[in-house]
């Protein structure tokens, strides 16, 4: 068991008093080129959709700060719409409801591979943000007590399939577990209100529970987590590359900001989800890895290798030969490698 996650146990007791209602869910890059554009120029287009999710603590600080509204003079005008999660950005991703939106990695190559054009265009985090849960009075102590019982899950997410590569570790068939497919929040609730016997969760509700609801981790593992990627539409990209290089370059400006301030960015997420703050601290220091490398490449597809073929066993893709496509052609390096964050101001 995680003993970050262990750690919140201690402080449940302080924090009770404090807690408000609970809300759903690097390096920085040195400067490679002068500014292309500023305020008063004109942009490919007057409009960019883009999200924000309570998963991304990039995406909350860039909206906090207003640097996308600044940079674009008020000739561009930013639409932010809040994803609950990967499958949901996913989504609106699909429709055109976002041109900009937050996923785990395995949710961007699922996607892929199902049809949807996207791109993969900055790593925002490499995230523990995953882990099983059971309610505070459950007999179950491991994944292998999970045969025979109903967990919860936002199927296309990442704790999803933290939930199939748990249950393959500990040698649990997977038609021998019900699974629910419910949103995060849902989710949390259904364990909550013991409609589920677990849950396989994402911060920052999870560490929430863990506080408010005295839920207890029967598993955590770093390693099955697949980063947080960026991903943009293909009509996006190729419309307004000068706004998604804006993008990137407020992500990276943002990257920064998280790094050197640990607390303001907890505190922007505690406004945001809802949480109380040292909750959403505990995320932000312990459990989101944010100082790495922006551009997409080796370490995310060493993961998505592995998680990959999960996706043909479960039905989630046809074959694998549509992963490995999904696999070649989802990343975009070039607007990472020539992300400028002083071009944001």
């Amino acid at each position: 068991m995680n003993k970050k996650l262990l750690g919140l146990a201690a402080i449940a007791a302080a924090a009770a008093l404090l807690l408000s209602a609970c809300a759903g869910e690097g390096s920085a890059v040195e400067p490679s080129a002068k500014p292309t554009k500023s305020a008063t120029d004109s942009w490919s287009s007057d409009t960019l959709n883009i999200d924000f999710a309570t998963y991304n603590p990039l995406s909350l600080i860039i909206k906090d700060q207003g640097w996308l509204e600044a940079a674009t003079g008020g000739k561009v005008k930013i639409n932010w719409v809040q994803s609950a999660g990967s499958a949901a950005a996913n989504l609106a991703l699909r429709s055109g409801a976002i041109d900009v939106g937050s996923t785990a990695g395995s949710a961007a190559l699922l996607a892929r591979a199902n049809g949807s054009p996207i791109k993969a265009i900055d790593v925002y985090s490499q995230p523990n943000w995953a882990a099983i849960l059971v309610s505070k009075n459950s007999t179950i102590t491991s994944v292998k007590d999970l045969q025979g019982k109903t967990v919860a899950a936002n199927k296309g997410t990442d704790p999803y399939f933290f939930l199939i590569q748990a249950l393959e570790k500990a040698g649990v068939p997977l038609n021998t577990v019900t699974i629910q497919n419910l949103a995060h929040a849902d989710g949390k609730a259904a364990l909550e209100s013991g409609r589920v016997d677990a849950w396989s969760g994402l911060d920052p509700l999870l560490s929430t529970s863990i506080v408010v609801a005295g839920s207890k981790n029967i598993y955590d593992n770093p390693s099955f987590n697949t980063y947080g990627l960026l991903d943009a539409t293909e009509p996006f990209l190729s419309k307004s590359p000068d706004l998604a290089q804006l993008v990137v370059n407020a992500y990276e400006k943002a990257r920064a900001y998280a790094i050197q301030s640990p607390d303001k960015t907890a505190a922007i997420l505690a406004k945001v989800a809802g949480i109380n703050p040292t909750i959403a601290s505990n995320v932000i220091q312990n459990r989101t890895k944010l100082d790495i490398d922006p551009v997409p490449g080796k370490a995310q597809t060493d993961v998505l290798k592995i998680v990959g073929p999960i996706f043909v066993t479960t039905g989630d893709v046809a074959n694998q030969g549509l992963i490995d496509d999904a696999l070649k052609n989802l990343f975009e390096t070039k607007y990472a490698k020539k992300a400028d964050p002083s071009a944001i101001g």
